[in-house]
This record gives structure tokens, C-alpha cells and sequence, in this order.
């Protein structure tokens, strides 16, 4: 019987899962044992991550899980991408991590390419350029004096057992990576003016990186959606695209060569690395971050809706009133959602969204176009046809938004498990202590174990013509 603890980090919250495994049996079993909010918070002007409190945190549920079960074999962390901290010559770290929704990195891009060309960059590492960029971030990172760069969960690590290396899925999601020597690239680090020697030693995921209190601290996908996507179940679909949805949507399927052309680099697609050796071509989308921040500008007001009053609201607004796009930069930053979104619909002369249900439906509507956009994106650069959608992690939970993904890119989804990125990590530890032998094997495990709900296209005719004015609003 193996016992591993899992830290699950989103962008809003963060949560600790205790599984035990019997290899004889080969039954999972995991539950949740500790929860704590996660948010941006305000440093002097500067957007930041609170990092003793996220440690503190940690440590609770590490004690949790040790009166529980005596104490787990392994821990390991997964994230959000790009973000990062700096640890200074004599090991200690340096302030807090930057949040990588601070406005510091808004014209990074257009200076790097005074010195570099987008299709040159995007050759190089594969990834859709972004503002958030780690590269960007560091570009515009005004502490030199560091001696090494960690990525969020590798510093997670580093704090816990001291370990100086980076998972390669984490790192892959900082438009640093060679995609196809899997290394760093020089030529793109060269752009922050920093020195090399910050850049940390990669390794593979499933890696033992250390011990803290005797537990072995394990490096597994450090990007949550790769855990995700590594827990997606057995399927036998002939071609299946898969969406990790929560505070982001990523949509994309497996590969097994990066796509590094031009042609990718205007659609705004990414090339990660993933946990099972496979390239995980997606698009960044935002996700149910909208559908958060516009919960949090209602509550301000006075008015106080569960998730499931918002989906119950927006299943009686009038369908297809008005659109948004969720990757204009507006919604990006926090705050006066219901403005942002009447003052787009106006921009792009649209009906106006007036109530409450018509604002949260035009959010619903607009993602699962968003992500009609990108499949077919992403069919047109890999030559794919996809038969099924497995929607992973939290998403799987909004009944309402599986149907409209569906019913948006006309294929069946399958939605589950909505512990995709515990178990994703959980899976990996497993392999790493030689419980599991490969991804495939767990993925079956998921398929045999996990509850998934499957969601059969509807009103076709509705939605393609929908469809036809969304991307004209879009195009405009």
C-alpha cells in the first residue's frame, strides 16, 4: 500500500489530496484533506503571490495527511505555468513571485522583437507568445542579483527538501525550451539580459528530487495541465482532443513532433511538453476565470450567487444575444467585469447584456465558441479530425458548459474526471515509486475507476449559424 500526497495549486485556491494505492488490488483511493484560497495580492503596485502563507499552508496539510496515515511515502506540487521565484546566492528567496496578471510585461513582446522576430522565437520554443511569458517576465524583472530562477512548484521543492532542478513540462511553458532538444534556449534566454546561470538543471517528470521529514518530494508534471491531460482516461476514440477547464481553458490534442511554423505561430497555438513524452499542442483560452471574477463583482454589489444560481440564470437568458471575446486583454485584469463586457458588445455593435443571466450566458456562449475557434485551428495545422472531447478538472462539474462545448464543435464530450490534475499527479508519484509503470497503464486505471459523463451534440443547425456571426464580430 502506497500513500502519496498531492498539492493541487490553481490560480484561486489551493488543495491537498491524500490517495492510497494497492498495487495488489490495484484499487485508488484519495480524498481531499485541506483547501486554502490562492489569489493575486497587491506588493506596493505590483501583483504578487503570497508565498509564506502558500508554504504555511503547505505544511498544514502535509500534518494533516501525517495523523491521518502515520505519514505519506511521497508529495510532489503541480501549477499554474510561468510563474516564478528567484533564490539569492545564499539560498534564501528573494521577495514574493510575481503574478503573472501585474501589468509590467504589457509591451515586453514588441521590445523583444526589436531584437529577434516572432516566427523566430516561435521556431524556437514552441510556444504561443504571450505577454505572461516567463521570458517576458523576466525581461521586465527588475532584481538581478539572483543565483537561480525556480518555476512555482520547483520552489515549492526547493523550499521543502532544497532541490535546485525544474520539471520540463513547467519549464516548456516558458517560451525558453528548446522544443526540440528539450534544453534551454540560449537565443531566447539572451532576450531577458539575465545571467545563464540562473537557469535551473531540467528533469523528467516522476523524478525523486528529495526528502522532507522523510517523505520523498517528487518532481512530477509541475504544470497542472499536463497532469491533467496525463490523467486523461484509456479512450477508444480514433482521435481525441482534450480541454483541461478551469481558471484557463486549454484545448489541444497529442502530438507526437512539436509544430513549429508560422502558420501555428498566427493561430496562437503552444507546444508543450508532455509527462508522457508527447507534445500537448494547445491554446491558452480564458477560462472560468471570467465566470469567477464576474461572481466576485456581483457579491461587491450585494447581490450573492452560488455557481449553480449562476448556470440556473443563464439558462433562461435569451440564447445568443451577444458575444465577447474571453481573450480581449480587458478581461484579463480583475475587476468591473459586467462594464468590460456591456462596453465590448457596444464596441463591436452588439445587443447590450442587461441583466445578471444575460451577462454569465454571453460568458458561456462566447468560451465555447472560443473553443470551436481553436479545434479548428489546431485540426488545420495537425491534419487531425477529432471524434470525442475529454474535458478535464473542474469544468466537468458545470453541466451547462459541457453540453455548449459539445454543442458548439458538434462531437461528444466526455467529461471526467474532474480530479484530473490530483490524479495526474498522484499517477506520476506512483510511477516514480514504482508502483505504476508508464502513463498508459494509469490512464487505464482512470478509465476503470473514474466517473465520466458523456454529452451528445444537440441544436447543430443553432449554433453553426451563431457560430458565422461570432466570428464575424471576432474578425472585425
Amino acid at each position: 500500500m502506497s500513500q502519496v500526497l498531492a498539492f493541487d495549486f490553481g490560480a484561486s485556491g489551493g488543495r491537498a489530496i491524500l490517495a492510497k494505492y494497492d498495487a495488489a488490488s490495484g484499487s485508488l483511493k484519495y480524498e481531499e484533506i485541506h483547501r486554502f484560497e490562492n489569489g493575486p495580492m497587491d506588493c506596493g503596485g505590483k501583483l504578487c503571490w503570497d508565498f509564506p502563507y502558500l508554504l504555511a499552508e503547505i505544511k498544514k496539510g502535509i500534518e494533516k495527511a501525517c495523523e491521518i496515515c502515520g505519514k505519506p511515502d511521497s508529495l510532489a506540487f503541480d501549477t499554474w505555468g510561468v510563474d516564478y521565484g528567484l533564490i539569492d546566492g545564499a539560498g534564501k528567496i528573494m521577495g514574493l513571485p510575481a503574478n503573472y496578471r501585474d501589468p509590467r510585461t504589457k509591451n515586453m513582446p514588441d521590445k523583444a522583437y526589436e531584437k529577434i522576430a516572432p516566427e523566430k522565437l516561435y521556431a524556437a520554443t514552441g510556444n504561443q507568445i504571450m505577454p505572461i511569458n516567463t521570458l517576458f517576465q523576466l525581461m521586465a524583472e527588475d532584481n538581478n542579483g539572483a543565483s537561480l530562477m525556480l518555476f512555482m512548484p520547483d520552489l515549492f521543492a526547493y523550499a521543502l527538501c532544497g532541490a535546485k532542478n525544474a520539471d520540463q513540462t513547467i519549464a516548456s511553458t516558458s517560451q525558453m525550451l528548446d522544443m526540440k532538444s528539450k534544453g534551454w534556449c540560449a537565443d531566447a534566454f539572451a532576450l531577458t539580459g539575465k545571467n545563464p546561470k540562473i537557469l535551473p538543471q531540467i528533469v523528467s517528470p516522476a523524478t525523486v528530487a528529495g526528502e522532507y521529514d522523510g517523505i520523498k518530494v517528487i518532481k512530477v508534471a509541475g504544470h497542472d495541465t499536463q497532469c491533467a491531460v496525463c490523467a486523461m482516461p484509456a479512450s477508444d476514440s480514433q482521435c481525441a482532443a482534450f480541454l483541461s477547464c478551469g481558471t484557463w481553458s486549454l484545448i489541444g490534442c497529442e502530438c507526437d513532433e512539436p509544430i513549429l511554423t508560422e502558420k501555428s505561430m498566427l493561430c496562437e497555438l503552444s507546444n508543450e511538453l508532455g509527462a508522457n513524452g508527447k507534445i500537448n499542442y494547445l491554446k491558452n483560452i480564458s477560462g472560468l476565470w471570467l465566470i469567477q471574477e464576474i461572481r466576485r463583482n456581483f457579491r461587491a454589489a450585494g447581490r450573492e450567487y452560488s455557481y449553480n444560481d449562476m448556470e440556473q440564470l443563464a439558462r433562461k437568458a435569451e440564447p445568443f444575444k451577444c458575444f465577447i471575446d474571453p481573450d480581449s486583454p480587458e478581461f484579463a485584469l480583475p475587476g468591473e467585469m459586467p462594464e468590460k463586457i456591456r462596453a465590448f458588445c457596444r464596441a463591436s455593435n452588439q445587443a447590450v447584456p442587461e441583466s445578471d443571466g444575460e451577462l454569465i450566458r454571453s460568458i458561456y456562449e462566447s468560451l465555447a465558441m472560443k473553443y470551436r475557434i481553436a479545434i479548428d485551428q489546431i485540426k488545420e495545422n495537425t491534419g487531425k479530425n477529432f471524434d470525442v472531447l475529454h474535458l478535464l478538472g473542474g469544468g466537468t462539474k458545470d453541466g451547462f458548459l459541457c453540453q455548449m462545448a459539445a454543442n458548439s464543435l458538434q462531437i461528444p464530450v466526455a467529461a471526467g474526471p474532474t480530479e484530473a490534475t490530483a490524479l495526474g499527479n498522484i499517477m506520476l508519484q506512483l510511477i516514480a515509486l514504482g508502483d505504476i509503470k508508464n502513463v498508459e497503464e494509469g490512464r487505464k486505471m482512470i478509465k476503470t475507476q473514474e466517473q465520466i459523463k458523456y454529452y451528445a451534440p444537440a441544436d447543430g443547425a443553432a449554433w453553426e449559424k451563431a457560430y458565422s456571426r461570432y466570428a464575424e464580430i471576432l474578425n472585425k
